[in-house]
């Protein structure tokens, strides 16, 4: 199995919506993903919570798949290249991490 994490710092505002309304939006769109791509085992979307620190990161998505070639496709499907370009319209900046488990 493989983990897939991705954090993100958004822009305070973008899109017409505020960061915590754009951060609901990816959250509810990337977890939809489950019923659309196979390749997803397990899929969840955390915003970062209000009492948290200024510096913490304000969403992020943990998600698991069978092997590095599910990842691959994954990442290719149309479903999810469609959130890929609203989130590059909203996102100032990204980290992520894949790793066995």
């Amino acid at each position: 199995m493989i983990r897939h994490i991705v954090m993100w710092k958004l822009k305070e505002s973008a899109e017409g919506s505020s960061k915590i309304e754009n951060a609901k939006k990816i959250k509810s769109e990337l977890e939809a993903l489950k019923s659309v791509i196979d390749e997803i085992e397990e899929i969840e979307v955390g915003i970062n919570s209000s009492y948290a620190p200024d510096g913490n990161f304000d969403a992020v998505l943990s998600m698991t798949c069978s092997d590095f070639d599910a990842l691959k496709r994954y990442a290719a499907h149309p479903a999810h290249q469609e959130i890929v370009q609203f989130m590059k319209k909203i996102v100032e900046s990204r980290s992520a991490v894949d790793f066995e488990v």
